[in-house]
């Protein structure tokens, strides 16, 4: 008898869900036309996207973000739509409460990661520094070799690679010495006070005018800024022709070596460090007394 009741009980079952798999074949159908639909549209909505994004953002990274974020996107809504003629949408709004809880909390735990992220982001759109730059970023100066969407990877003169974190990057000052194709390279020099300033200001010009790799559009200028302990100080700023590093060091080296060799030339004196020592101040013991045998210090 119990078995027969089961029996019964299962085929009402079975027999009632195949009279609403019935009814609901045309909502079926409805739904996977819109599924259909919605995976077209949202294909050709994302590459038309991204055809426009690389028209503003020359970075094909956050150009594959931005389209499979709007192509994620627009596939959720169809998804849904198709869902809500199943009359199955809040089951889905249940689901997606509880992960908007989990991705809270998720966000919180990892808001390091999601802030290099966004600077990332930020980076490739605003685009303050590129590949193969030259640049100074806190204490790290080098030449950029990758600019991650979380990391910014810098190959420093001294051969070093260094991954710099997104967020760092956006947050602190950056010198980019290749925005302007130049470098300037400040030479600070000392003479003697017997030279006569206005000969030292001649040579030294004269010394650096036809210098291999300045910059023709830029004018080497010369300051006298004070005076020293021992010298007369001055410095030179000359414009490099390029930002990167070797031709920067070459000109420098070559106009330490010219104006070395026009002040020999000229008898112009670059003195060597020289102190004073005054032995006659109140409490002290005067010169002579020092140098008097048997005195005592």
């Amino acid at each position: 008898m119990n078995i027969d009741r089961a029996y019964q009980l299962i085929t009402d079952k079975l027999s009632l869900w195949l009279r609403e798999l019935v009814r609901l074949l045309p909502n079926i159908a409805l739904a996977v036309i819109i599924l259909i639909v919605g995976f077209l549209i949202a294909r050709s909505v994302s590459g038309a996207i991204k055809k426009l994004l690389r028209r503003f953002i020359h970075n094909q990274t956050l150009d594959n973000l931005f389209g499979s974020f709007l192509y994620i996107f627009l596939l959720g809504v169809f998804i849904f739509i198709a869902l809500s003629v199943l009359q199955l949408d809040k089951a889905v709004t249940t689901i997606l409460a509880g992960a908007g809880i989990a991705g809270l909390a998720l966000a919180f735990a990892f808001q390091d990661i999601a802030a290099n992220f966004m600077s990332g982001v930020l980076i490739s759109i605003r685009r303050p520094l590129s590949e193969g730059d030259v640049v100074k970023i806190k204490d790290y100066m080098g030449k950029v070799e990758e600019i991650n969407l979380r990391d910014t990877v810098i190959r420093t003169f001294q051969g070093q690679m260094v991954i710099v974190p997104n967020k760092d990057v956006f947050q602190n000052p950056i010198e980019n010495f290749s925005l302007l194709g130049k470098r300037r390279f400040d030479l600070n020099v000392g003479i003697s006070y017997g030279d006569d300033l206005e000969k030292v200001r001649t040579v030294t010009l004269q010394a650096v005018q036809d210098l291999p790799g300045l910059c023709p559009d830029e004018q080497t200028t010369f300051f006298f800024r004070e005076f020293g302990d021992s010298s007369i100080n001055f410095v030179l700023r000359l414009w490099v022709d390029s930002p990167e590093q070797p031709a920067y060091l070459q000109v420098g080296s070559e106009a330490i070596v010219r104006i070395k060799k026009a002040f020999d030339d000229h008898d112009i004196m670059i003195p060597f460090p020289i102190r004073t020592l005054d032995f006659g101040i109140k409490g002290g013991v005067s010169w002579q007394d020092m140098s008097t045998p048997g005195s005592k210090a």
